[in-house]
C-alpha cells in the first residue's frame, strides 16, 4: 500500500486555516505556532498538483482545487477523530455491535425510540435488528444470534423482564361471510365481561382460510395461533396478513396495535368469537449473556424496558 505523502497534521492544518480565517487563529485554535502552520500550507501546496491555498494581501483563500479538497480533509479529519473514539470505546469494553431480536407480536415501531436513546449515547456502535417470530424468537436467544430478545417465551435456564402485554384479535373484511354467522344470531365480543352469548366457535372458524405468520426458526416450526383451518395461507409478516385479510381472502389474529388503523377506517372489523377466547400475549426483554453484557447492551435493554412500559 502506497504511504500518503500529506500528513494528518498538514491536512488539519489546511483545514483550521479556511475555518478561522487566518494563520494567526489556525495557530491559536491548534495550539500551535503561526510559523509552524504557515510552513505546513507551504510543504502542502508544494506536495499537491496546484495549491490549495492563494494569499491575497494578509488573507488566505481557497482556490478552485482547495475547495474541493478541503471537503475531502474535513472528512479524513473526521474519520480519523471516530477511528480513535472507537480505540478508547474498545479499551473500555464497548461493543461494537449489538444484536437485538424483535417477535412480530411486538413490531419494530415500538422499540424506535429506545434505539434512537443508544445512538446519541454510542453513536459509533453498530446495530443489527433481527425480525423473528414464533421459535424463531426463542432460537434467537438460544443460540445467541441476538444480545438482546423479546419474545412471549422464556426458555428454562433463562430469566426475563415482562415488557409488554400484547393482545391478539380475530380481523376480517367486513363482508367476510364469517360476519353473517354472528349475524344470524346474539353474540358477544369475547373482550366483554358480562357477555353470557357465545359468539362465532373454533369450528366455524377451522371452516373458513387463516391467515397465518411463518415461523422464522431455522430448527422446528410453530403453529402457535392456528386454528387447523382446512384452508390456511402462510405470510412471513403481519404487514402481509393485513394485506391479504384487507382483500376479504381470510381471516387473521392480528397484535391490536398493528390493526387499530384498519379498525378506525372501517377496512377491518373484528371478528365477535365465543366467550373466553381473547388472547392476550405477555412479552419479555430476555439477554442471551447478562454476565458478560457490554455497556451498550446494558443501555439498550434499560431503555427498551422503560419505553415498553410505559407504551404497553
Amino acid at each position: 500500500m502506497k504511504t500518503p505523502r500529506i500528513t494528518l497534521e498538514q491536512w488539519a492544518s489546511f483545514k483550521s486555516v479556511v475555518d478561522e480565517g487566518s494563520f494567526a487563529l489556525a495557530a491559536e485554535a491548534l495550539n500551535k505556532s503561526q510559523s509552524s502552520i504557515s510552513y505546513a500550507i507551504a510543504r502542502l501546496n508544494e506536495q499537491l498538483p496546484r495549491p490549495v491555498l492563494s494569499i491575497v494581501g494578509r488573507r488566505a483563500e481557497l482556490t478552485e482545487d482547495g475547495k474541493v479538497l478541503y471537503r475531502r480533509a474535513a472528512q479524513l479529519l473526521a474519520q480519523a477523530e471516530e477511528t480513535e473514539d472507537v480505540a478508547k470505546q474498545l479499551a473500555q469494553g464497548l461493543e461494537t455491535e449489538v444484536t437485538i431480536a424483535v417477535d412480530a407480536l411486538l413490531g419494530v415501531a415500538k422499540v424506535m425510540p429506545a434505539l434512537e436513546l443508544l445512538s446519541k449515547r454510542y453513536p459509533l456502535t453498530r446495530l443489527r435488528l433481527l425480525e423473528t417470530s414464533l421459535s424463531g424468537t426463542e432460537e434467537a436467544l438460544l443460540e445467541k444470534k441476538a444480545n438482546i430478545v423479546i419474545g412471549p417465551n422464556v426458555p428454562t435456564g433463562f430469566s426475563g423482564i415482562p415488557v409488554y402485554l400484547s393482545r391478539m384479535i380475530p380481523v376480517a373484511h367486513p363482508n367476510h361471510p364469517l360476519f353473517r354467522i354472528s349475524e344470524q344470531r346474539p353474540t358477544a365480543l369475547a373482550s366483554d365481561p358480562e357477555a353470557t352469548e357465545t359468539g362465532i366457535s373454533d369450528w366455524e372458524l377451522k371452516t373458513h382460510r387463516q391467515i397465518v405468520l411463518r415461523d422464522t426458526g431455522q430448527r422446528r416450526t410453530q403453529d402457535a395461533g392456528w386454528l387447523g383451518s382446512e384452508q390456511r395461507w402462510t405470510v412471513s409478516h403481519f404487514a402481509s396478513s393485513l394485506s391479504v385479510v384487507r382483500a376479504g381472502l381470510g381471516f387473521a389474529f392480528i397484535p391490536e396495535q398493528l390493526a387499530e388503523e384498519d379498525l378506525r377506517a372501517g377496512t377491518l372489523q373484528q371478528l365477535p368469537l365465543s366467550k373466553g377466547k381473547l388472547r392476550i400475549l405477555q412479552l419479555y426483554l430476555m439477554l442471551s449473556a447478562p454476565e458478560s453484557a457490554g455497556p451498550a447492551t446494558r443501555l439498550l435493554a434499560s431503555n427498551l424496558e422503560s419505553c415498553l412500559k410505559q407504551h404497553s
